[in-house]
């Protein structure tokens, strides 16, 4: 990072020296590179659409990378001219520089878990034999790559705590390398499996499940379309080459396969997905070791529009949760030897509330369920009897509670916004939480924030929830700096969690404020369903709601107010800023889907039909021409000041939806705020390192501050 840093400083200074930027941040309007517009028209049903910036979806052509180089150019020279910007980021590394741990997980007498000093890019992973040992490191991330920027991914130990599969990630890109540790010697073994991706790894025997792709061309990693998944058995001490291939299906390229087994590995469960056909559900398959099956049974045969997942297997039978007939979820019990639907038992019967997750460990059934976007959660007999809620410490979310069949204790993390994560320890016979690990973070105080959960109205009147956290003491008088956060989609839910970056926000007297629209998972399917393809507005009309309520509310005012969004959550920004960018005065859009006309050609974006639709279907195609963010700039129209981000490794969330945005953004703002797009190296759909996330949230909080008109206190 530090040569990539060098380079822009000193094109920035021959961009200066040219006069090709201002010559002060937000002082006049900026000068833009100068993107050539093509010819190109597309006709979808009649209706001719052009698209002149097309050439940029190219990201390998000369001509494009001297787009993205004039445009760091202007980027970081805006930056770099903030006086504060600096003191941002050492505010930052300050916040974040404490101890940081993952919830551990066992298998036979030793424990993992990860845990990050402070500023480390890459957590480390620890183990220790029995939760009283010494910890010892296992596999530092730290060491995989020179930038810091390479991964740790998927690491599962084998039953006998003999071998561990573990995959790497490098600077941002989805695709995985794995590879094989011997646990005794903490040796890694010759195995190498390539191309991995959209994959777990699952132990059975001498073993273990994986899906991967062929390999692409080369020079196309990262753009490649990813099609023909197929699940592999890769044995201990083999090449990948004498993999066994155990499911693919040549007549459906664009479906997800996955294979894992259960704790006993006795069976292997096959799910298959196809949401390129904009189909939500998944078909399950499973076949029985100890039957010597080779083929695969059906537990539903057919892909649909429902979930299918099974928990754990009970002697002879399976546990499955799904939302068939039941939009908040459920577990019934499946017998091999009466499959058909009518024998299928409910052990947790379909609540009012969403069932968030649900697990086994101990001979118990662990169930979380949301109940107005906060955890409860419950311990149950395998038969389904209720026999204990685990108190929570306050309102907020809770995760974990798996385990093995033999556990005398499962972990958990609790967490809210003004709740650093907190690992509890929960006695499964003595149906009591003690703190394992509680997260001490120097100079912050729960005590000196508030957080509270309001309620209002959307433009069709459904009741939406939003969760406010601000210093305490605060003054509603319409002129606080704001922050509205949201993602709306997926059946993802937003729920309260602790961000220590965000201190340095809510301590310069920002609210900041996080939407749960319509869309994401949080009262269920149906609030899921209400948000997707035909009915996507919702989603924006629930946000542009938040934004009037916090303004009519006087916690802030349009010219105080910024938005965020992340992938999806960058859709939803820029959509809301076309459709009412007086409301709005900051826009930071980060790794956004922004042309929906075109979302499903490149690389994984065919997997998103399922909830955007496609643009060839007609009436789908109508919907997402009507708000897709790239094709709804106007002319003449003053946009808030927008700031996107994008990183070259990006292979989830391609950049040319950032490239192709942000040049028609720049063409047509006819206001004096600054369209900036900050492209980052050797990351991906998210940052890479904490070195990058630290930069990166340094850069955004700065531009923040100076378009909302705020010096923040650390300012030299």
């Amino acid at each position: 990072m530090r040569e990539v840093s060098t380079l822009l400083k000193r094109l920035v200074a021959l961009a200066v020296a040219l006069g090709a930027l201002c010559p002060a941040a937000g002082a006049q309007r900026l000068q833009y590179p100068t993107a050539k517009k093509g010819d190109q028209v597309d006709t979808y049903f009649g209706v001719k659409v052009a698209d002149p910036y097309r050439w940029l979806e190219d990201d390998k052509s000369p001509e494009t990378a001297k787009w993205v180089e004039e445009e760091n150019q202007v980027t970081f020279g805006y930056l770099e001219k903030i006086p504060y910007r600096q003191s941002v980021k050492a505010r930052l590394e300050k916040i974040i520089n404490y101890p940081r741990y993952g919830r551990p997980f066992r298998q036979g007498q030793y424990y993992f878990f990860e845990k990050n000093d402070g500023l480390q890019n890459q957590s480390v992973l620890y183990v220790q034999k029995g939760l009283d040992g010494a910890p010892e490191v296992l596999l530092d991330p730290n060491k995989f790559s020179a930038d810091g920027t390479a991964q740790l991914g998927a690491f599962e130990p084998s039953k006998d705590v003999k071998y561990a599969a573990y995959c790497k990630g490098t600077g941002g890109s989805d695709w995985r390398e794995c590879h094989v540790m011997d646990l005794a010697t903490r040796k890694e073994l010759p195995d190498v499996l390539k191309w991995v991706k959209v994959s777990g790894l699952s132990w059975q025997g001498e073993g273990f499940y994986y899906s991967r792709y062929d390999e692409p061309e080369k020079g196309k990693e990262l753009t490649s379309k990813n099609e023909n998944q197929k699940v592999y058995f890769h044995r201990v001490g083999t090449s990948q080459t004498a993999d066994e291939l155990v499911y693919e299906d040549k007549a459906n390229p664009q479906r997800f396969h996955q294979v894992r087994a259960t704790e006993d590995e006795r069976f292997a469960i096959l799910t298959v997905s196809e949401r390129g056909k904009g189909k939500k559900g998944n078909a399950l398959f499973y076949r029985d070791a100890k039957a010597g099956d080779r083929a695969w049974h059906p537990i539903v045969a057919e892909v649909g529009d429902d979930e299918f997942r099974v928990v754990d297997s009970l002697g002879d039978k399976l546990l499955v949760e799904t939302n068939h007939n039941a939009p908040n979820r459920r577990v019934f019990l499946f017998d091999p030897k009466n499959p058909e639907e009518k024998n299928w038992k409910d052990v947790l019967p379909e609540k009012p509330e969403p069932l968030e997750s649900v697990s086994t460990a101990g001979g118990k059934l662990f169930a979380a369920y949301l109940k107005d976007v906060t955890t409860r959660a419950y311990v149950y007999s395998l038969e389904g009897k209720l026999e204990d809620e685990v108190q929570l410490p306050a309102l907020g979310v809770a995760s974990g509670f798996d385990g093995l069949k033999d556990d005398k204790f499962v972990f958990y993390t609790f967490t809210s916004f003004n709740f650093p994560p907190t690992i509890y320890r929960y006695d499964i016979a003595a149906r009591k939480s003690t703190v394992l690990r509680a997260t001490q973070i120097p100079g912050f105080s729960p005590a000196d924030y508030e957080v509270k959960e309001v309620f209002y109205a959307s433009k069709d009147g459904t009741r939406v929830p939003m969760f406010l956290t601000y210093r305490k003491g605060l003054r509603l008088d319409g002129h606080n700096p704001a922050l509205l956060y949201g993602y709306g989609g997926f059946n993802i839910n937003t729920t309260p969690g602790f961000n220590a970056l965000r201190l340095a926000l809510l301590e310069e007297g920002f609210v900041y404020a996080s939407a749960n629209m319509r869309g994401g998972g949080e009262y269920g399917e149906k609030w899921h369903e209400a948000g997707t393809k035909l009915h996507k507005q919702k989603v924006f009309d629930d946000f542009i709601a938040a934004a009037e309520w916090l303004v009519a509310n006087k916690y802030t005012s349009p010219s105080r107010l910024a938005i965020h969004g992340v992938s999806n959550g960058g859709l939803l920004v820029g959509a809301v800023s076309n459709q009412r960018p007086d409301l709005f005065k900051v826009v930071i859009q980060q790794a956004g889907v922004m042309d929906m006309l075109r979302f499903h050609k490149f690389t994984i974006g065919w997997n998103w039909i399922a909830d955007y639709g496609s643009s060839d279907n007609e009436a789908e195609f109508k919907a997402l021409y009507a708000y897709s963010p790239m094709h709804n700039i106007r002319e003449g129209v003053k946009y808030p000041a927008t700031l996107i981000t994008t990183a070259d490794h990006d292979d989830r969330v391609v950049p040319a939806h950032s490239f192709k945005y942000a040049a028609t953004l720049q063409e047509r703002q006819a206001g004096d705020g600054p369209i900036l797009i900050r492209i980052d190296t050797n990351s991906g759909h998210g940052a890479s390192s904490t070195t990058k996330y630290i930069e990166q949230t340094a850069d955004i909080y700065s531009f923040l501050f100076q378009n909302l008109g705020i010096t923040p206190k650390y300012n030299p």
